[in-house]
This record gives structure tokens, sequence and C-alpha cells, in this order.
């Protein structure tokens, strides 16, 4: 396996650095929960061919998710057997080597797919957090009818909340109990989650730069390829997804491509006049700056100059504007789920719970 070397071509000071980085993720971000990728992610910070030819990929898709996503990518497609042999072996140094093959002899596919692809993990965890708040959204408007409108949506899973089934620790659940997609999350603090359901949806609109249609082979399959091949509970994620994806694909949202901002007021319009458009966000807005995230709340007001609209949000301490923090310090560990109806010149928001894990730990906290 090609190793660093005083003679090495690379550049010392981008080598270092690229190599740093793919060897934090390997024995940090990945060690515990995936030794396949700790194994691959160290291997590939050792090899001067391997982080040249990561270098091929424009500076922002140079992450070792993304490579490593790329890489699971061609096995799944069946174009690297070898890699795909010892992830399903789960031999850390035959993927490690195989890795570093297929990178060196595919280089300019790796890169194009790094290049055009974002990782991806969104998970119908995250149902078990909006379910209850777009519900009391609807309450506390009196909607009989709503429209989901997802920014930053990916394949646009967490629309079909309302067709999921969610069970919690404390007994409850919500959503459809037949359903083919069943979810579990863990609940904590002395309020129950409010098991009010939700009222007709109406309409499901997702918006993301790059959204991922699950009825096309390729991106399904790399979907697939942003699961970590040996995580923890990957054949039961595995399992998930594919389930989440066959469900969708049966109703398929309306996917707009594009910047939140600039496509917000078309998705508001894809809304019947008599149905309360809810906007979701799941941990989409630490993406953006500042001065967007306050031309998003404008754009959400301005649009309710014409009738009432809702915001669901799930985002880190501090991220959604207007929503508060409850004394929360920021990189806390959880998320604040916010719930904001604008209507007539008026803002109302609140926190109405905190969530860890991106759904499967949710502690509700409002009056409902």
């Amino acid at each position: 396996m090609p190793r660093s070397t005083a003679g090495s071509a690379l550049p010392v000071g981008r080598a270092r650095t690229l190599a740093q980085v793919y060897r934090h993720f390997g024995e940090v971000e990945a060690a515990e929960k995936s030794p396949l990728y700790e194994r691959v992610a160290v291997a590939l910070s050792e090899s001067d061919e391997a982080l040249r030819a990561i270098e091929a990929a424009p500076a922002r898709k140079r992450h070792p998710a993304v490579i490593l996503a790329a890489l699971h990518d061609l096995a799944l497609a069946g174009r690297a057997p070898a890699l795909a042999a010892a992830y399903a072996a789960a031999d850390g140094d035959a993927a490690a080597a195989a890795a570093i093959d297929t990178l060196l002899r595919m280089t300019d596919t790796v890169v194009a797919t790094a290049a055009h692809r974002q990782t991806r993990t969104n998970e119908t965890g995250r149902c078990a957090v909006l379910y209850p708040a777009i519900a009391e959204a609807a309450r506390r408007v009196g909607a009989h009818a709503v429209g989901l409108i997802d920014v930053g949506c990916s394949a646009g899973l967490n629309l079909n909340v309302d067709r999921v089934g969610i069970t919690y620790s404390n007994g409850q659940s919500l959503g459809d109990p037949s359903s083919p997609v069943q979810m579990t999350s863990s609940t904590v603090g002395d309020r129950p989650v409010p098991t009010r359901a939700l009222p007709e949806v109406v309409a499901r609109v997702g918006i993301d730069l790059d959204p991922v249609d699950v009825t096309d082979a390729d991106h399904a399959r790399w979907l697939r390829a942003c699961l970590w091949p040996d995580a923890p509970g990957h054949p039961e994620q595995a399992a998930r997804l594919d389930a989440e994806m066959a469900l969708s694909a049966t109703t398929p949202p309306l996917l707009l491509r594009g910047d939140a901002v600039e496509v917000l007021p078309e998705a508001f319009a894809r809304v019947p006049a008599d149905a309360l458009p809810v906007v979701t966000t799941t941990w989409a807005l630490s993406r953006f700056p500042l001065e967007r995230r306050l031309r998003f709340l404008h754009r959400l007001d301005e649009a309710a100059a014409g009738r009432t609209v809702a915001w669901v949000s799930a985002e880190g301490v501090g991220v959604a504007p207007a929503i508060p923090t409850l004394g929360d310090r920021r990189a806390s560990g959880h998320s604040i789920i916010g719930l904001a109806v604008f209507g007539q010149s008026v803002l109302r928001a609140e926190a109405v719970g905190r969530c860890w894990s991106q759904g499967r730990l949710l502690a509700w906290l409002a009056d409902s």
C-alpha cells in the first residue's frame, strides 16, 4: 500500500492538511462507529497517490464523507467488486487496499461523483419530531388541510411524515401503524408528545440545490452509498431507506431545484389557497450564512401577507432566527424544535421542544 515518502511530489503543506483531515476522520469521527471507514480513511491519509487523486476534486468536495460515499457508490454499482467484497466481509485491511486501488484506477469517476453529489443524511427519524409539531401548527391555526414545503429536502422523504408509523418509548404512537416505514423515538421529560393527527396533506413540495429523485436508479443508489457500510444498525438502516424510497415513489413529491430563498414563492404557489402552508427545515439552515437565514425569515413573512403560514424547524441552538433558545448554549449537543406562525403582520414563534440525534430522542415542552 503506497505511503508518504520524503520525495513525494505532493505539495507538503496541502498534503499534510488533507492527510490530517482524513486521519482525524478515521481516528475520531469514524472510530467505534465504522471500523471499515476508520481503516480506509487512515489508509488514504497515508497514501500520497490517494491524496493527489482526492485533490483533483473541488476543495469543498474533498471531505472524507464525500469521497468515501463516492467509492461506496462504485461498490454498490458493481464497478468496484474488490471493495464491495471487502465491505461485505468487514475486512478493514482489504477494504483499505481496495479503496486506494479503486480511487487510483477510477479517479475521474470518483471526482465527478463527488463534485456533483452531496452527502445525504435525511432519515424519517426526523418525522418523530415533525409530525407532532406540524399537527400543533394546524391546531393553532384551525387548519383542516396542510401543504408541506420541505427546505433542504434531499429526496423529499420527510414529506411523507403522515404516511409513516411512529412509536415513542412512552407507548404513544402517531401516523400510520400499517405503513411499511416504521420508526421509534425515545422521549424524555414530563410532557407527553401530543397525539393529535395531522390533517389532510394536499401538497408535498421539496426544495433543494440538488434534489434526489428516488425513481432514478442512480439517485437511489447514491442515497444507499451515503450509509456507512458497517455502522451499527446498518442492515436495518438500509432496509428502512429502501422502504422509505419505495413509499415515496408511490406518490412522488414535487421537487424544486434551487436556492430556498429564491424558490420559496414558487413553492407557496403550489399549495392550494384553502390549505395551511407548513415550511419545514431540519438541520438545513446551518448551511446558510446569517444574512440568508434572515432573508429566509423575510420570505416567510412576505408569503404571510396574503395567507397564514407556519414554519416548523429542528435546528441547532441559535440557528433558526426568531426561535427562542430557552437559555441553552450554542453547540450544546441538542437542537431546538421551533414553531412559528406568520399572519397579518404578526409573528408568533415558540420553542416547543428539544431533540437529540436527529429525532431519536425528543423532549416535548409546549402546552397543547
